[in-house]
């Protein structure tokens, strides 16, 4: 392979036949030019993306910091490994852009903030996994002590990223939804709910698949009438606040939960009364 352009010292362009191919590796490109040869042994990394997306790939590539870089192709590889399932490779540009302009803000003094942590904590458990440790290495090679809040950005980037997962808007949803609803909850009975607590996390984790069978269309079992009754009798406070949740979603994001559901999610509130 010749270089047809560098980016920056890492990253070079080359022309493989009618394809342009980004290839990466530490010092590629250093002390060369136009046309010369690069070493196998460099090479770390090719890409090949659809032509705006390389544009795309390759202006980040020659305009953003190196060890920022760096640092997102260390996450990137890190949660690959970790996740046990290859990235999309879309992953690269949208990583590297968001983190990189993350850093810029933590180092101008500008916090970051991210109101979707609880729910991303628990909805992404591994890819949050991924956000810690991209933390602790930020720390340890760029001297940045990004917040949880920001590790939770990564993670849901990185989720994304995932070849089977939802697109970014629906993930969002997700999270959003677990946030509407809890404080729902909270504005109903006049309660703190206690986000770290065992009661908290199933519920959400109650939700999540609920959410997932709706979506895909499938059919939820019916509950027993007399279990059904028994329920509505007994913990009055918490299917009232159920069913008033549930018309909410309903009414602002379209999803309809069975009444079985309803039963259910009251003995997950009533769960947090207690």
């Amino acid at each position: 392979m010749r270089i047809f352009r560098i980016l920056n010292n890492n990253a070079v362009v080359v022309v493989d036949g009618p394809q342009e191919k980004i290839v990466m590796g530490s010092g590629i490109a250093f002390q060369k030019k136009r046309n010369d040869v690069i070493p196998k042994n460099k090479i770390e990394k090719i890409f090949v993306l659809h032509e705006q997306s390389s544009e795309k790939f390759q202006q980040l590539l020659a305009t953003l910091p190196e060890d920022h870089i760096e640092m997102a192709e260390r996450i990137i590889s890190y949660a690959e490994g970790h996740l046990h399932a290859p990235l999309s490779d879309h992953i690269h540009i949208a990583l590297t852009d968001h983190l990189s302009f993350a850093l810029e803000r933590l180092q101008q003094g500008i916090p970051i903030q991210n109101k979707l942590l609880n729910e991303i904590k628990l909805l992404y458990k591994k890819e949050y996994e991924v956000g810690l440790w991209a933390k602790e290495e930020i720390k340890k090679k760029l001297g940045i002590d990004i917040p949880y809040d920001e590790a939770a950005h990564i993670a849901l980037h990185i989720h994304t990223a995932k070849m089977d997962a939802p697109s970014m808007s629906e993930s969002l949803k997700h999270a959003t939804i677990m946030r509407d609803f809890v404080e729902h909850v909270e504005s109903i009975l006049s309660i703190e709910v206690e986000e770290s607590s065992i009661n908290y996390q199933r519920l959400i984790t109650h939700l999540r698949f609920a959410l997932s069978r709706i979506e895909e269309g499938d059919q939820f079992d019916p509950i027993d009438e007399d279990m059904l009754q028994l329920i509505q009798m007994k913990y009055v406070k918490a299917y009232e606040c159920s069913k008033q949740i549930t018309g909410h979603l309903h009414e602002e994001y379209g999803i309809d939960f069975p009444p079985s559901e309803v039963a259910y999610i009251a003995l997950h509130i009533q769960r947090l009364l207690k």
